[in-house]
């Protein structure tokens, strides 16, 4: 079943539309925390899920005007190697397995991108056969999916420990990328549309679980931490709530909160550097930051307007 008269299946449409609500819900929550640099990587990973499942819903279709076959034919291919490009980069910022780090910024550049550059890019646009161009062009695809998927096991069980709950997770996280591996080989063997759609926006869905899973835990052990460090502020006329609020109020970090509740507190810039286990400098840039966001000349000023007392 299409719909609008176009070769689009209907599960593919409704992928569409699920992953653009996630889109508008994340590029929300990413204006009110824009520190959570996290999230700007799973929002690229929707942008092109959306765009892998719009091009190879719609194309090739000769019922399309305006564009040629061609064309049509390069942008539905090239949509899912842009997608397959960025998945082991996604994996390898959001999960910090430092073992991707060669296949997420080089690998990828030379054994998916520069495939399908040379079969899609010049033989397929030379002699117009595109089975030929994708039997030829997924053929190393194929294989080095493989090697990712193996990398990435080794990189989790490295990362893994004596953590049983990290394990579980990047486990998962190991089935979410299991669909990118089928990704060539559903391609070689020229799939339809509906079991390419559900296997690979499956992995999304575990992807997106994961996700929101990761950032609800995220938000709980922010939130004790915050409490357990701001009960050090010793001033019992101001309430811990009442600085919170403040320090939402003006955007402020998790990092920048902690920074403001030990200045609160009395302590120096080297002591709080040694409590927070970063540099001094970088206590430095945080201050200066919340100067700017809440609009404070100095140190004083800034613990009042947080306090609420200005």
């Amino acid at each position: 079943m299409t719909v609008f008269n176009t070769d689009m299946h209907i599960v593919t449409f409704v992928f569409v539309i699920f992953e653009a609500m996630m889109l508008l819900i994340q590029l929300l929550i990413y204006l009110q925390r824009p520190f959570e640099k996290k999230r700007i990587y799973y929002i690229t990973l929707l942008i092109l899920f959306i765009i892998y499942n719009v091009c190879g819903g719609l194309f090739p279709d000769p019922k399309f005007g305006g564009i040629s076959l061609t064309a049509q034919n390069i942008l539905a291919w090239g949509s899912g190697i842009a997608l397959a490009c960025y998945l082991p980069y996604y994996f390898y910022k959001a999960y910090g397995l430092v073992s991707l780090r060669f296949h997420a910024r080089y690998g990828v550049l030379l054994f998916l991108l520069a495939p399908f550059l040379i079969f899609f890019g010049i033989e397929y646009l030379m002699q117009g056969n595109i089975d030929r161009a994708v039997k030829h062009g997924v053929l190393i695809p194929c294989i080095y999916a493989i090697i990712c998927v193996i990398v990435m096991y080794r990189s989790i069980k490295q990362e893994q420990g004596e953590d049983k709950k990290l394990g579980k997770e990047m486990y998962l996280s190991l089935i979410a990328i299991a669909p990118w591996v089928s990704m060539p080989i559903l391609s070689y063997f020229r799939v339809s549309q509906l079991p390419e759609v559900l296997v690979m926006n499956g992995g999304f869905l575990v992807i997106t679980g994961l996700f929101i899973w990761e950032a609800i835990q995220q938000t709980r052990e922010d939130h004790i931490h915050l409490t357990t460090l701001l009960s050090t502020v010793g001033d019992d006329e101001v309430k811990q709530d009442l600085f919170l609020e403040n320090c939402e109020a003006y955007r402020l970090s998790p990092r920048e909160i902690e920074v403001a509740a030990l200045i609160a507190d009395g302590l120096k810039y080297k002591e709080v550097a040694d409590r927070l286990f970063i540099q001094e400098r970088t206590v430095t840039t945080h201050v200066q930051k919340m100067f700017l966001k809440t609009g404070a000349r100095n140190k004083v000023e800034l613990v009042n307007l947080l306090k609420g007392k200005s």
